[in-house]
């Protein structure tokens, strides 16, 4: 009876439009009164800042700092012009280089809401113009965006990297395989809709073209190799490649290309402390969730709970992957992997299911929760950021959310695409 009051008091706050923390936050404190009203609240508060006193988390703040830099200067622009000189020409052309330039930024930036912002302002005009429809450029501009979780450095692999003790590295490197495999999935879709749209394609950029592009954008090309070839080289760890990321950032964008001001620098630092302060408080309410759950013995309960009705690892990977989907309709992202990873990667473990898999199965649901409605965070964004209405983006994204299913069971029971490129980079 308690549980289901505390339950019907979580639901309560989310429709009434309260604020992650406290919809997560008061339910999990009136669970502590109810079952644990002994525990000192020096413990709570402990357990609060412990959650976020973790050096791995000081990667979060640095990619986020940088995204924003990247997003609001040239590297974003360069970065997308190199794939449109490539792919530009091809049956699909828009379509693909928006695939493929939300990759690319996803390859410096970790983060999905940026990519949106950065990539929705300058291929939206140009699907439109090749001839793609509305609802198809927006559902595509949305779901593309979603690469930017898988393709490293991303921003969920840290948090989830943080929270089940899982290598980074590793978590980075098995997000290339999937990340791909997502990318060609969204390009299939590129390539039938051309077709059924007649699309038109720009002309074929000469080589003489491509290699003044690849020059003009050779600072922003240093971003990728910086990062994922600093990290999977072992010179230096992902927390350092994120602050390197930030000076590179600066110096390219303020002292080389000078497309940012000091001024600029200021006001973006200040937008991105606040965006790390937001996802800082989940952090740290997620770290107290974690040890409630813990005590309550919820994994256990799991357990044996699959025992009882003779279910196995194929059984669970459905259980999780449709909690997540759930979960993903009516909160943000990093307040499901919050609430779902304590109870879920125990039991995980207990099945033999390698932590990296587990990890790029977490990932993928938290990535199509981006883009799931009613409430998918990159719906907002693109709407944001092209002025369009929710229902119209919405209307474009179903598709998307078919492919990232099929996508998503393939990861699930193939775990072989997760753990290929980690393997072969670090062994078995």
């Amino acid at each position: 009876m308690i549980i289901a009051l505390i339950f019907a008091l979580a639901v309560m706050l989310l429709l009434g439009g309260f604020e992650m923390l406290l919809v997560l936050g008061l339910p999990t404190l009136a669970y502590k009164q109810a079952f644990w009203p002994n525990l000192p609240d020096a413990a709570v508060v402990q357990k609060l800042l412990g959650g976020i006193n973790h050096t791995t988390l000081l990667a979060i703040p640095f990619f986020i700092l940088a995204a924003n830099l990247m997003a609001s200067g040239q590297i974003a622009k360069h970065l997308i012009a190199v794939v449109q000189a490539f792919l530009g020409h091809t049956r699909g052309g828009m379509g693909h280089v928006t695939v493929g330039g939300s990759m690319a930024f996803g390859a410096v930036s970790g983060s999905a809401p940026a990519t949106v912002a950065a990539m929705g302002r300058m291929v939206y005009p140009e699907m439109r113009a090749a001839g793609y429809s509305d609802r198809f450029s927006l559902g595509l501009l949305v779901s593309s965006a979603e690469t930017a979780l898988l393709i490293p450095p991303s921003i969920t692999f840290i948090i989830y990297g943080w929270m089940t003790g899982t290598s980074i590295a590793q978590l980075f490197a098995g997000g290339l395989a999937v990340g791909l495999v997502l990318g060609l999935a969204f390009a299939i879709m590129v390539q039938i809709q051309a077709t059924r749209d007649a699309v038109t394609a720009a002309p074929r950029a000469d080589w003489g073209e491509r290699l003044r592009v690849v020059w003009d954008a050779k600072w922003a090309l240093g971003m990728p190799v910086i990062i994922l070839g600093g990290i999977y080289s072992g010179i230096i760890t992902p927390t350092e490649a994120a602050a390197v990321s930030v000076v590179y950032a600066i110096v390219v964008e303020c002292l080389i290309s000078r497309s940012l001001t000091w001024a600029d620098l200021f006001a973006i630092t200040e937008r991105s402390a606040i965006n790390t302060a937001i996802i800082f408080v989940l952090l740290a309410m997620g770290g107290l969730i974690s040890f409630f759950v813990t005590l309550a013995q919820v994994p256990a309960g799991i357990l044996s709970l699959l025992d009882s009705i003779d279910a196995g690892m194929i059984t669970f990977l459905l259980v999780v992957n449709l909690c997540f989907f759930i979960a993903g309709m009516f909160i943000d992202p990093n307040s499901a992997l919050l609430v779902l990873v304590p109870p879920f990667f125990p039991v995980a473990q207990s099945l033999g299911i390698d932590p990296v898999h587990f990890g790029m199965i977490v990932t993928m649901n938290i990535s199509l929760g981006m883009i799931t409605p009613p409430f998918g965070l990159d719906i907002f964004v693109a709407s944001s950021t092209l002025g369009k209405p929710v229902e119209d983006i919405i209307a474009g994204v179903w598709p998307f959310v078919v492919v990232n299913i099929i996508v998503l069971a393939l990861i699930t029971y193939v775990p072989q695409i997760s753990l290929f490129v980690p393997h072969l980079i670090y062994g078995s």
